[in-house]
């Protein structure tokens, strides 16, 4: 554990409720379940408090998961309000090669908020390797059913998608297109997509802990047949691979730390420099409209294009928010257990990043709702 290192006005956040904060955060990591995490809080455009705790340092990066298409939402929000695309737009206007077998239908705002209809179609190594052998496999994916009928999850297939419409649009790959149009301008020197090998020593290893619930277990907890999909530890572990993060995937291949993923966060609320166009930036963060059920899990998506709104149906639990947050509270949160949020009535972000793979989901998902919970008073006296 580090000392506590405070940036930022302490004394905007309430010292009983950090401290019950920090007591949940270590948790796991003073019980040997993870070996290491890292937590910053954000208020009023700046981070106000963060800390590491475990087997590694401040400046120690991490593999974000999903907390990656927060960041590629951000892309896409400044080419909308620069003309050069709309969430109407069929991919095809921009990427030709794309429609075969019925997907001509598909829209950019599909592709944003999982409802382009193939949320499992495939594209891994050596495949993804190379933008010519990239397309050819987009370009043979098939629909599982109607493009804007309904919700599904696409852990990685959507955002492939986007990269290539960024890259057309942008004349830059999608991350460097990130990096000229976000994290440079905002700051966030730790903060990158596609990293190459010979720059990950500071990305903390993924270490394999925990044991995964019975079916039955999980049937009795969630009240629903629950399965991983695509997004399984052995596939998140796959990540430690340096060719891996080196090609930035961009549904979940970003790596950062804590304190700048929170101060993008920040970004979001406060739109540093103008940033983005207001009208894009108010629809991309509160603008719900994508509202069909999870077939996981039963409870309405509240998707915008790009972020998850927590709602107030309490459910914002089911979204990775906690229980706490305001119905207005927007993120994207991301595997392992990552957490990534803004919250617009209180002004705070949480960002919580761990390089433990927990195997016992049941575990992961009490203590995100734990540590969201606690983050989202920290503003509030008992």
């Amino acid at each position: 554990m580090t000392d506590r290192p405070v940036l930022g006005h302490l004394d905007h956040l309430d010292e009983t409720r950090l401290e019950s904060f920090r007591t949940r955060l270590v948790r796991e990591v003073e019980g040997g379940i993870l070996p290491s995490c890292q937590a910053a809080v954000g208020l009023g455009g700046e981070i106000v408090w963060s800390e590491t705790f475990g087997d590694a340092g401040d400046d120690t990066r991490y593999v974000i998961f999903s907390c990656t298409k927060a960041l590629i939402a951000g892309l896409t929000w400044q080419l909308f309000a620069e003309g050069a695309c709309s969430p109407d737009d069929p991919v095809v206007r921009h990427l030709d090669w794309f429609g075969a077998n019925g997907k001509d239908a598909v829209t950019i705002g599909q592709l944003l908020m999982h409802t382009s209809g193939f949320p499992h179609a495939p594209l891994g190594p050596p495949e993804w390797e190379t933008k010519e052998s990239r397309r050819v496999r987009m370009a043979s994916w098939r629909l599982n059913w109607e493009p804007g009928t309904q919700f599904e999850y696409h852990p990685t297939s959507a955002h492939w998608v986007l990269a290539e419409i960024i890259e057309a649009l942008d004349g830059r790959p999608c991350g460097a297109s990130l990096r000229t149009r976000i994290t440079e301008p905002l700051g966030l020197a730790s903060t990158a997509l596609g990293v190459p090998p010979d720059e990950q020593g500071d990305i903390a290893t993924l270490i394999d802990v925990g044991t995964a619930p019975s079916p039955e277990e999980l049937a009795e907890i969630l009240g629903v047949a629950f399965e991983l999909g695509e997004v399984t530890p052995e596939s998140l572990l796959h990540f430690n691979r340096a060719e891996i993060r080196a090609v930035g995937v961009p549904g979940g291949g970003g790596v950062s730390n804590a304190v700048d993923l929170c101060r993008y966060y920040q970004a979001l609320l406060h739109n540093p420099g103008g940033l983005w166009e207001p009208a894009w930036l108010a629809d991309g963060t509160g603008n719900v409209r994508n509202n069909y059920p999870d077939p996981m899990l039963g409870h309405e998506a509240r998707r915008t294009l790009g972020l998850t709104v927590a709602g107030d149906d309490g459910k914002s639990f089911m979204r990775g928010f906690g229980h706490t947050v305001s119905p207005r509270a927007f993120g994207h949160n991301g595997a392992a257990g990552q957490i990534a949020w803004a919250d617009p009535e209180t002004g705070l972000s949480l960002v919580y990043l761990t390089n433990g793979v927990d195997r016992d989901v049941i575990r992961e998902s009490r203590r995100t709702s734990g540590i969201a919970s606690r983050a989202a008073l920290l503003t509030t006296p008992p």
